[in-house]
């Protein structure tokens, strides 16, 4: 575990909660092992409703601490490393899952949204997958699930170019299902959960299985087809200057 994951139970509500605001929570090795062991262990807890994935801060998330993630990157054929591990967490879980975001939600800040059931963003969010601007390619079933949701076109404008966009463009095409307004995050996030909480327990798990269906497989498929050469990539010269550049630009500011 790791004090960069609040993990906090509120009875049926299990709030998980990114809490490294003054690296605008850039998530390290350490907080995916501390979300996917709370998100696998959450799945066997009969008194469990609902999970929230929540940001401290300025922004949600500024997506992967790529000093940390280079340090301890996958060796070839890694399959259990803990990014993987909440990749497959999310991707398999049994119980409806709210993220509210707001500021930046870089990375897989924007990826892990797709596994979400619900997502609550306020005013002003910026998305933005920069994957290939860093070398590296999408994860998280996003080359996947991102065509589906938004036609070929935008998912190209968002995964190969990286442009980002706002709530509206999100909402448009369906990957924000709840606004807020600006300073009210928490407030819009309470009635979403308190919706959830008022409907009967086995009707709300048997429907969020029905949406997302028995049958995980092309979900997984498309995860290990990306993480395979996501790993590659990773050891490519593309990647080493494309961060040398990142973070040479960031000293200069």
């Amino acid at each position: 575990m790791t004090e960069h994951v609040l993990v906090e139970r509120r009875g049926p509500h299990l709030r998980l909660l990114l809490n490294r605001a003054e690296r605008r929570n850039a998530i390290t090795v350490a907080m995916y092992a501390a979300l996917a062991d709370a998100i696998t262990a959450a799945q066997d807890d009969p008194e469990l409703r609902v999970i929230t994935l929540e940001g401290d801060g300025v922004d949600f998330t500024g997506g992967n601490d790529l000093a940390d993630f280079m340090k301890e990157m996958p060796q070839d054929g890694q399959t259990d490393i803990p990014v993987w591990r909440l990749l497959r967490a999310l991707a398999t879980n049994k119980l409806p899952l709210v993220a509210a975001v707001h500021g930046n939600a870089v990375g897989i800040g924007t990826t892990m949204l797709f596994h979400c059931d619900l997502v609550v963003a306020e005013e002003g969010t910026r998305f933005k997958m920069p994957f290939t601007e860093l070398g590296l390619v999408p994860e998280a079933a996003s080359s996947l699930i991102l065509p589906a949701l938004a036609g070929r076109q935008l998912a190209a404008k968002y995964l190969l170019i990286g442009e980002p966009f706002g709530v509206d463009e999100a909402e448009r095409f369906g990957l924000v299902t709840h606004r807020a307004s600006t300073g009210a995050l928490a407030e819009r996030l309470e009635q979403v959960v308190g919706a959830l909480l008022a409907r009967p327990a086995e009707a709300l798990r048997l429907t969020q299985r029905l949406l997302r269906g028995v049958d995980h497989s092309a979900v997984l498929e498309r995860m290990n087809w990306e993480n395979g050469h996501f790993s590659e990539r990773l050891t490519s010269d593309e990647v080493r200057d494309a961060i040398t550049a990142f973070f040479a630009a960031r000293t200069s500011r």
